[in-house]
This record gives structure tokens, sequence and C-alpha cells, in this order.
């Protein structure tokens, strides 16, 4: 072996640009992180050649003092950060001072720079070749422009790896998107070889935000989304999730910003897909654009050279947090706040037909089954929360409009004056039954034109909601192993069986700590009985020791009172009365999550009159 010897300097940043500088997305994103941190309003590109030939970035920002300029292009110099307390909260997006010394070791580097109120502005001109920076003066407005040409001229075996200039452009404008939903208030402008492909305002309100969110991730899910805005310990959660019915066939939709930082953390993802669980058909993923905000001391940016990844102090809170608001927002979503336009999932009816098939425990055409509720029981199920919005000695006349119906429904509130009030407002959301079809569907009229809905879906999703907030009142039932199973585990493991066995006894668990690397499982939830003891164990404590939480107990618990409520929902074939299909109808407005099944599925979907319109040609 050759004897130790410190590197060649025009080498060392060689590699070290081969953690900063993937490919010109990286660049890209690099120079935008440093126009923000310098306090841009304005931020315009230009791309040649999917950014091999040209990448320039002009913005206006704060720009660098003339004595600073040198030492701008050198490693490690930064003034975002100068002592070791800084590091443990960083409030800006790029604090290493690595970025333009990578990107100048690999491409030929133009920086131009003035700022307010100075005679001039100068430039520095660095290439990779030699690594010496050269300044000149040269008149330029306040702020900052980047040039970097030539990505890689030095480096061929890196340019080699480099995709078709589609492709890098697609990858250079998705960090572009990014970045533009990250800062609202600052305008960005894209131009790939002399042609405008974005040029977004700043956005100083919501519905300048929403705006810019449709032009950024498309108006479909603008039309799916829902607007949160929740804070509590310390935290704040903000931003937009799509209905289940937008889900995607992949993780392509899913931007989330700590401190208006993009990252991509295994811990958000998990407390995201927990909340979706219940409403998303397996196998696709949920769309969000969510910002999450806390002070810069309860979160540590420096673990990834990238800085895509962030550790959080309590990872804990930061994962309840993250899951109960959004389980909560998805919970509350009834017929009643889904916005019109989102009633039927993007791509209308033909989307819905290209939806794969549940696996459900009982098939839907499976009729005649015997089930734990009797189809004679079906009236009193479909008894509606709310009693002085139905009756059920009420019968929509076939024919009749909603008018028509409105006024027959107001009639029969047993004499109650307020509830014939002329302005429409006791009409409910899914509207009145007219008709079953192929004893599978309720086709209902309401305000906005025709509602379907799969009678069976819809049940399946009340009985099971009846029979998950049954077990909440009970709590988990647990019963003794009648021979306790005891676990050979490693020692971290047992360590937090112990530290957590308060957690395992509000599950239905008890289990207790044999040796230093062996737990004795003694009780398990009842209706877990015939359960894999020992790979659910190992399972819940895989997730405490990764999230700190767990809901694998609950996940098994629910799929049992799914398959449950499965077989105890109406069947195919079974013809409904007026008054069932319209107390089905009030039970799905009074229930959580009522929009699909357990299983993922849409339960019903609104025809507007205008869909119809076009449907028949209408107005043409």
């Amino acid at each position: 072996m050759t004897k130790i010897r410190l590197l060649d300097p025009r080498l060392a940043n060689q590699i070290a640009a081969g953690e900063v500088v993937e490919r010109p997305a990286s660049v890209v994103k690099e120079l935008l992180e440093n126009s923000l941190d310098a306090g841009a309003r304005r931020i315009e590109l230009d791309i040649e050649e999917g950014g091999v030939k040209l990448i320039r970035v002009r913005d206006d920002g704060a720009g660098i003092a003339e004595d600073d300029l040198p030492l701008a292009l050198s490693r490690h110099a930064t003034s975002k950060i100068s002592v070791l307390e800084d590091l443990e909260s960083v409030a800006s997006l790029g604090f290493r001072g690595e970025a333009l010394a990578s990107i100048s070791s690999v491409s030929r580097l133009c920086l131009s720079t003035a700022q307010e109120g100075s005679v001039s502005g100068w430039s520095a001109r660095s290439e990779g070749r030699d690594m010496e920076t050269v300044l000149a003066p040269v008149g330029h407005p306040r702020g900052t422009t980047v040039e970097v040409r030539d990505l890689f001229f030095n480096t061929p075996a890196r340019r080699k790896f480099l995709r078709t200039e589609k492709t890098e452009f697609n990858h250079l404008e998705e960090v572009v998107k990014r970045q533009a939903l990250s800062r609202y208030d600052v305008g960005f402008s894209l131009r790939h070889n002399g042609r405008a492909v974005h040029s977004l305002k700043p956005a100083d309100n919501q519905l300048e935000q929403e705006r810019r969110l449709a032009a950024v991730c498309g108006p479909a899910f603008m039309e799916q989304a829902l607007y949160i805005d929740r804070e509590a310990m310390g935290l704040r959660l903000w931003g937009w999730v799509a209905l289940p019915s937008f889900s995607r066939s992949q993780a392509d939709l899913q931007h989330f910003y700590v401190n208006g930082r993009y990252v991509r953390d295994r811990l958000v993802v998990h407390a995201v897909r927990q909340a979706y669980r219940d409403v998303l058909f397996h196998g696709r993923h949920p769309a969000f654009v969510l910002y999450l905000e806390l002070a810069p001391a309860a979160v540590d940016v420096n673990v990834h050279p990238t800085k895509h990844e962030v550790r959080f102090r309590d990872g804990r809170t930061v994962h309840d947090f993250i899951f109960r608001t959004l389980h909560k927002v998805l919970a509350d979503v009834r017929p009643d706040t889904v916005p019109q336009q989102a009633a039927m999932p993007a791509g209308g009816a033909e989307s819905l037909m290209a939806m794969p098939e549940t696996q459900s425990a009982m098939p839907l055409g499976e009729a005649g089954s015997a089930s734990p509720v009797s189809f004679n029981a079906a009236p009193s199920s479909f008894q509606p929360q709310n009693n002085a919005t139905y009756n059920p000695q009420y019968q929509p006349q076939y024919g009749a409009g909603v008018a028509d119906q409105r006024a027959n429904y107001q009639r029969l509130q047993a004499g109650s004056e307020s509830a014939a009030a002329s302005d429409g407002s006791i009409a409910p959301p899914l509207g009145y039954a007219l008709a079953q079809l192929k004893g599978i569907y309720i086709l209902a009229e309401n305000q906005q034109g025709m509602v379907l809905v799969d009678m069976h879906a819809a049940h399946e999703r009340i009985t099971y909601e009846r029979m998950k907030n049954a077990r909440d009142g009970e709590g988990i039932r647990s019963q003794p192993l009648l021979v306790p199973m005891n676990l050979a585990v490693s020692e971290r493991e047992a360590d937090c069986a112990e530290q957590h066995a308060e957690v395992f006894a509000e599950l239905g668990m008890r289990i207790e700590r044999a040796a230093a690397e062996s737990i004795i499982v003694r009780e398990l939830p009842t209706i877990l009985a015939d359960t894999s003891v020992e790979q659910l164990v190992r399972d819940v404590l895989s997730d405490l020791l990764e999230f700190g939480s767990t809901d694998r107990i609950q996940a098994h618990i629910n799929e049992i009172l799914s398959t449950m409520a499965c077989h105890g929902s109406v069947r195919a074939n079974r013809r409904l009365t007026l008054p069932e299909m319209n107390g089905l109808l009030r039970d799905m407005e009074a229930t959580e999550r009522s929009g699909q099944c357990n299983h993922g599925r849409p339960t019903w979907v609104q025809v507007g009159l205008a869909e119809l319109d076009k449907w028949f040609l209408r107005g043409r």
C-alpha cells in the first residue's frame, strides 16, 4: 500500500461534488436555496439542453459584498452559521458552504452580484480545471446571477451517466416545483431552450396559493383537496390533503415540508399512510401538500448531504400529531362537506370503471348468504342519527323533482314549522332515493343532480364504524394465554418491551421480561386469539423502536371487524323499500369516512346536471 497523503484540493472538491452535484437538478436545488436564503422575492431560471449546457439563476436578493466574493466559491465558507450553537437550530435552507465550491469544481461558473446602494456589481469566474477565482467589475442590478455552463465537462465519467435531455429537465422541473410550493411569497419563472415553461407570480392569500397549487400539481388535485390548519404542542400542520378518491398508483404527488424545507422522511410517510389506512384502496398512494412548522431547535437538518432527511428531537410527538390531525380531517369528511366537484373521482366515470376489483371478504354478488346481522333488522340498523332530518314514513314519488319531494318530505315533519322553511336548507346532501338499480345501486336525486350509491359498500362502512365505536366504548378485552409464550428477542427489543409495558397493556397485551434477551407473553386481545402471536409482538416492537408508537394491534382488530362488517351488510339483489333506502342515505351522511367502504372502494358518486347535459349533447 502507498503511504497516506493529503488529497489534491481539486480532487477533494470533485469528490465532494459527488455528494452535492448528482445531476443538473442538484445544481438548481442548491442555487434556488441560496436565492431564497438571500431574501429573494423573484427568481428566474434559464435552462439549455436539460441543464447540461447552461443553468442560469437570477434573483433579486441581498447580493454579496465585494470583499466576500472571493470566499463565496471556497469550500466550507458560509454566512449562515458561525458557531456550534447555530447548527443546533438552523433556520436557513443551506448552511454547509459546499454548494458553490462543489458546482464550480465540475463546471464553468460565473457569479455576478450587487448589493443595494453599491456603485457597481462584481463578477467571480471559476473553472473546474484550476479552481482559481477571477474577479471583475460588472453592471448588475441588486441581487445575484449564477451561470453554470458545461456541467461535468472535466469529469466525463460523470457526464456519461446523465440521461436524455428530456429526462434531466423533468428532474430539474420537479425541483423548481418543490421550491415554488415551499415559498408562495416568491415568484418563479422557468424557461427551457428559450421556451417559457412556468411563470408563477407571488401568492399572498389562500386563493392565490391554491391557484399556484393547481398550476404545479394540476387542477384535478385542487378539485379533490381539503385545506387543513391545526396547531398544538408547539407544532403547526397546514396545507392540502386529497380525498381518498384521488389516490395515485405511485407516490408521485406527495410534498411534505418542515420549516419550509422539502423532506422525504419515513416517520412522516408512516404517519400519513396510517391516517389513510381505513379509506385507501390496497396498493394506492395518497396525495398531499403539507407544511409542518416547529421550533428550529426541535429538528436536526444536518443528517444527510442533500438535506432531504431530518431527525426530530421528539419523533413520537410529531408522528402522533400528524396522524391524529389527518385522521380527524379524513374522518370528518361527509357528503355535506365534500366539494361538489370532488364527489366523483378525477376522471369521472371512466376512472371508476378502471379501478381494480376489491379484495372483499364476501363477494358483492353472493346473495342470500348467512350473516351476523339479518336483513330483517335493516330498518332499525338504518335508523338515522338525527331524527329531525328523516321521517321513515316519507315516500318520494317516482318522476317527482327535488322540489316536489322536498315539499312532500316537509309535510311529514310532525307539524314542525321550521322544517317547512322555504329556503330549501332541509334538502339532505345525498338527496332522496328514487329507485334501486339491479339490486346493487341506489339512485337518488339531490339539488346538484343524480347520486349513485353502492348499497353494500355504504352499509359495510356504516356497520364497520358502529362496531369500532362499540369496541372503543368497551375498550379492548383481553384473555390470558393457556400456556404463556416465551419469545427470544434482542436485548434492545426486551428493553423496549419493558419500557412500553403500559402501551402493551392499553392494547390488551401483558408482556413481562424474563431475561436479558427473553420476554413472556401472558395475555392477548380476545378478538386476536387465532393470530400469530410471535409475529404480532415482533411487529409491534419494531414499530415502537422506529416510530415510538404502534397501531399494529388496532390494525389487526380492525381487519377482523371489517370482515365481520362485510358479512353483516346487505347483499346484492336484496330489494330495499324507499324508506330503507332513504334511511341508508341519512346514515351515510352521519357516518365518518362514509365516502369509502372498508376496502377503499367509493360508496357514492355525484353526477351533476352539467355532466348529464354533456352526455346527451344538450346545449350544443
